[in-house]
């Protein structure tokens, strides 16, 4: 899961932005404006029956600040990224 969910910056951080745009997502912000320090993005890979899909999740960030549900209060009523 990514750690973004739960990060006082998810709604200004460019590295959320790019993991947003990779999996089609709508953005919280369509300007971001705080860079990340030393994201570390996982990346997994799956085939299916025809297709591959691809999942992008920030697992680590020396710049994380934990905001426990910034996220959901963001996006009320939708469904939590995992």
């Amino acid at each position: 899961m990514c750690i973004c969910v739960n990060c006082h910056y998810v709604d200004r951080c460019t590295t959320y932005h790019a993991v947003e745009h990779q999996h089609q997502q709508p953005h919280l912000t369509d300007s971001p404006t705080f860079e990340a320090v030393e994201p570390t993005i996982n990346v997994n890979i799956r085939q299916r029956d025809d297709f591959i899909e691809m999942e992008w999740d920030v697992v680590g960030c020396l710049s994380f600040e934990e905001e426990v549900g910034k996220w959901s209060r963001l996006r009320p009523g939708e469904l939590v990224p995992t």
